[in-house]
Parts: structure tokens; sequence; C-alpha cells
């Protein structure tokens, strides 16, 4: 910041006689009214920014008759302004180097804080696990910001309440949601809700795969797999798969994981199918979701480098350490524990930022394969970040699919 101007709580916040302005193509500008200068860049972080060359609905721009300056006018209730209202929305150009990424957010910011200014009308976001806790903060987040949203959720009777919900707190939000019955432990009931998707919709904006289990005892799946792997990771690479032609250059792919991930006891040669579903005598609940957040890292990885080439974006995240959500229903220690530790945690407002934050910042365009944590790229675990293992997982995934769901061609 440079020495002569005085201090400020925000970056963002003008210094004393600066006023920010937008051209009519969308480019924000800076004048200096004690020097009658103009500049492109911010006076503060040395950042451009954009508007949308449209203004918002509603608004117009005029002359005023006395003064032949600019000014625009709420056709609704006819206030005036003299200030641009596409500014409300303005954003930072990308970065061109992961170096020049600023944080803007922290572990205390929350969700709606994250999408102050946005409007999100005519996107589409396919979140699973969207009708409760993490994921339905993130839902109705983002749908009070004007994105449409499918529910892609196992209980309709719950999914439903959460839209009721939602419209109760603003109708125009809750009739943008639609759910799509989704039960990740069925590789059937993936590939159907994948196609229920394709036959409503063009092109998917966000997918945030959310949804997760935890603590869960030994079991197996219809499909002969381990519950909390097929869960957490396995039905979500076939549902990414699946949804593949709904994506393209403007898409991100979201992953919900955890700082459990650093904690995972999978090999880093040799992956077998035995490491990702251990048979009951080796089995223990916590190593399990542990080795289930280091498949969704290394699933989302090696999926970056696989869509590379599509331009499409894909990024991992951690929520927040012992956050109070539905996960911990499965036994009565961790409900005890996650209660205990509840006032020192994160609300899930605050869970839900990250999230919104990977799906929607302006500045992480054009960037991929990155790992999260309070809205700031971080590094992920070793581990995450080897690439044998990483295409040894996907390969292994690919193959269980196939096992049971046939070759792509034929299913």
């Amino acid at each position: 910041m440079p020495a002569m101007l005085p201090e400020s709580d925000s970056e963002d916040e003008l210094p004393p006689a600066w006023e920010e302005r937008a051209t009519s193509d969308g480019f924000v500008y800076y004048v200096n009214h004690q020097s009658k200068s103009t500049q492109w860049t911010h006076p503060r972080t040395g950042k451009m920014k954009r508007v949308s060359g449209e203004l918002p609905i509603g608004w117009t721009r005029q002359i005023e008759e006395d003064t032949r300056k600019v000014i625009f006018v709420e056709e609704k209730t006819q206030r005036k302004s003299y200030t641009d209202p596409r500014l409300a929305f303005a954003v930072e150009e990308a970065p061109e180097r992961l170096s020049e990424l600023r944080q803007r957010f922290d572990g205390g910011t929350n969700a709606l804080q994250v999408l102050h200014g946005r409007d999100l009308n005519g996107k589409v976001a396919l979140i699973t696990g969207a009708n409760t806790g993490i994921g339905y903060e993130t839902a109705r987040s983002l749908a009070l910001h004007g994105c449409e949203i499918i529910f892609a959720c196992r209980d309709e009777q719950a999914t439903r309440a959460a839209i009721d919900k939602l419209r109760v707190e603003k109708e125009a939000a809750g009739q943008r949601c639609k759910f799509v019955p989704l039960d990740l432990a069925s590789l059937r009931s993936t590939k159907q809700a994948a196609e229920e998707v394709k036959k409503g919709y063009k092109h998917i904006d966000m997918l945030i795969l959310n949804a997760g289990v935890f603590a869960l005892p030994h079991s197996i799946t219809e499909d002969g797999f381990e519950r909390t792997f097929q869960v957490n990771h396995l039905a979500h690479h076939y549902l990414t798969t699946l949804l593949s032609e709904l994506f393209d250059h403007t898409t991100r792919i979201v992953v919900v994981s955890s700082e459990s991930h650093r904690m995972a006891t999978l090999p880093a040669g040799g992956l077998s199918e035995t490491d990702l579903c251990p048979p009951q005598h080796k089995f223990w609940s916590m190593i399990a979701y542990n080795n289930s957040k280091l498949c969704n890292v290394l699933f989302a990885m090696e999926l970056a480098k696989r869509w590379k080439s599509r331009g499409i974006a894909v990024f991992v995240l951690h929520p927040g350490n012992m956050v109070s959500s539905a996960l911990s229903r499965n036994w009565w220690f961790y409900r005890f524990l996650f209660g205990l530790v509840r006032p020192f945690t994160k609300s899930l407002q605050q869970a839900a930022s990250t999230t919104v934050y990977c799906a929607t910042a302006y500045e992480l365009t054009g960037l991929t394969a990155l790992y999260f944590n309070n809205c700031y790229v971080c590094e992920p675990s070793g581990a995450s970040r080897n690439e044998q293992l990483q295409q040894s997982l996907w390969e292994l995934s690919e193959k269980m699919i196939q096992r049971v769901m046939g070759a792509p061609g034929a299913q």
C-alpha cells in the first residue's frame, strides 16, 4: 500500500477525494478529484476491475437536463443516483499468476458475505447433499443471489422441506430449486440422476460435490463396495463423468474434502481395491473417512489434469473443523464431541463460504487444481500431490464402476 494513502480497515475502500466510475463497456476507472487525474487501477490494491456492460434490470442511464451529467434512474421507484449501479457488482480482473491471488475472505467470513453484490441469475448449480448442513447453506446462499439449484439428494421428503424453507425466506429463490433423486450408495441411482439432469438442462455452471457420510459402521452397498468409500468418492466420480457433456470452459467443479485427508493411510504405490474397501476385520470408520477424503483430493487433481484442455476449473476444499452438521449423526460419541466444541467452530454459513468462494470467485478464472481452506489456497497433503496415486485411483475407480455398470458405451 502506498505510504501517502491513509490507513483503512479495507483494502477496497477508496482514499479521500477518489471516486470509482465505469465506462459504458464495463471497465472500471478511478478519478482523483484532488489532482484532477484518472487511472485504471484501484489506488490501494493496484488491481483493475470490471463490471457487466449492461445495467442491472430496472435501471436506465439518462442525462440530467440541468447539469448535463449522467444520472441513473431506477424505473420502479424513480430513485436517482449519480453512482453507476453496476459498481455494486464490480469484480477484480483475474490474476495472471497464482502468486497474485489476494485473500479477500477468511475463516470468519460467511457464504452470503462472499456473494455480496453478486448477481447469479442465469447460472445453474448442481449440489449433492443440498438438503442439510453445509450443502443447504451453500444452496441457500447461491439461490438467494439468483442461481438455479439442482438439489441432488437421497431423501425426497427432507429435500422438499428444505426447498419449502427457502421459499418461505424468499419465494423467488425457492422457485429456482429443483429436486433430483440421488442415492450415492447406488451407482444405478447415480446414473438415473445424471440422465434426469441431462434431460432438463443443457449446461451446468457449478457442480458441487458436497454430500458425504462420516463414522458409519462397516457395510457394503448394493454394488459391492464399502459404503463410506462409495458415497464419499466413487459415486461422485461416476456422476461427474456422466455429466461431462454439460460442462464447458465456464464450468467449475468444486469437491468438498477435509483436512482429515492428511491423516489417510492409503499406500503411495500399489493401490488396491482392498485398500479402498477393506474387509470388516480391518475396518475403522475414522480411517475410512480419512481415506475417502484423500480420494476426494486425488480425484480433483486428476480430473483437473484430464479436463484442463477443456478449460474446466476444478477446486477442492476443507470447509472447517468439527462443523456441527448431520455428519455426526451416526454415533453418539461424535454427536457429543461435535456438540462440545460447537461454540469454538464455524457456523454452517461460515463453513459454506469456501465452497461458495470456489464456485463463484471471479479471481479464480483461469486457475484449476487448487486446494482451499478458509477461502484461500493452500497446499494439500504430500500424498494428495502424488501423481502416480492420482492416476491409480482414477483407473481403479473406473474399473470398479465398469464392473458394476459395464463399459461406458454399454451403460
